[in-house]
């Protein structure tokens, strides 16, 4: 992978890789789909799953998906498939569809900790899976909280345009007093 180095810190490699970063927000949009679920007229919880599930899967589009192409033996059609399945979800967020979307959301984790995951853990070396999980967590802050199914899902222009989208989404949800974190539960 073509990423530049990390920071020297005296020896061993630290920080989380893009496989912890992901499975960690995996199991938060599981709790949260679940308590959605529970509670389908909790607005608060469905405002913070979406945004969530939004930032995330922007993440996923720059940098997780890229590095499966580039470095996973039938990336491109995994990859693809992923795409295919992260728009299908934008659109069930889109259309409010809180038990499709909680039927969808267990596929998706279910298919990355199955197969997309552990293939990359295997092809990727430590340090590129650190580099992955630092860039994907400063994509996530970057990202739009809201779904936009119409934007670009792969680099460059995702790269370009979903920063754009995501300052006018933080503007919106400041006016509005949303709740876009977990930690505001």
């Amino acid at each position: 992978m073509n990423l530049p180095p990390l920071p020297p810190t005296g020896g061993e490699t630290s920080g989380r890789s893009i496989v912890d970063v992901v499975g960690e927000q995996h199991r938060q949009i599981l709790a949260l789909a679940r308590r959605l679920r529970s509670d389908p007229a909790d607005e608060r919880v469905a405002s913070v799953l979406v945004a969530v599930v939004s930032r995330h899967l922007c993440a996923e589009e720059q940098y997780l998906y890229p590095a499966v192409r580039s470095a996973v033996p039938g990336g491109d059609q995994i990859a693809d498939r992923e795409l295919a399945e992260d728009a299908r979800l934008l659109r069930l967020l889109s259309d409010g569809d809180v038990a499709e979307f909680g039927a969808a959301i267990e596929r998706h984790v279910a298919a990355d900790a199955a197969e997309l995951l552990p293939l990359l853990e295997q092809m990727v070396s430590a340090e590129d899976l650190i580099r992955l999980g630092n860039r994907f967590e400063t994509a996530e802050e970057a990202a739009p909280t809201r779904p936009h199914p119409a934007t670009p899902s792969s680099p460059p222009w995702n790269k370009v345009v979903d920063p754009i989208v995501g300052v006018v989404d933080k503007l919106r949800d400041a006016v509005t007093a949303r709740t876009t974190y977990m930690s505001d539960l």
